[in-house]
């Protein structure tokens, strides 16, 4: 059974969500709740990219940046690792760029006022 059947199974009420993964997407989802951070991780989403890169791309402070990027490391949503003098960043899994481009596109049908999809229409 994937992973996605027992998301629908739960939140249909089939099954009791279990309160310590509740309590952890809330923590991912909190992550995520700042523009910066989010961006960081959309870059990522293409890719690894290095600290300066990610700098210039988000137009943010090299230390705004690592502060965010820390966080993101603590959220376990991203892994650094040094090559050379240079830090890499990654995504940790695809399930963090499917949840990344699953928020931009709904956020884009808010912002765009396009009708949403939906499953029971």
């Amino acid at each position: 059974m994937r992973a996605r059947d027992n998301v629908a199974g739960a939140l249909d009420g089939q099954q009791p969500l279990d309160d310590n993964v509740v309590m952890t997407a809330a923590e991912v989802l909190r992550s995520l709740a700042d523009a910066t951070r989010f961006h960081l991780l959309a870059l990522l989403a293409d890719g690894p990219l290095d600290v300066n890169t990610l700098t210039a791309k988000v137009g943010a402070s090299r230390s705004s940046v690592s502060q965010h990027l820390g966080r993101l490391r603590w959220a376990r949503l991203v892994t650094a690792r040094r090559e050379g003098r240079r830090v890499v960043y990654r995504l940790t899994s695809d399930h963090v760029r499917v949840l990344v481009a699953e928020a931009y596109a709904f956020a884009e049908h808010l912002d765009r006022d396009i009708p949403h999809h939906s499953a029971d229409a």
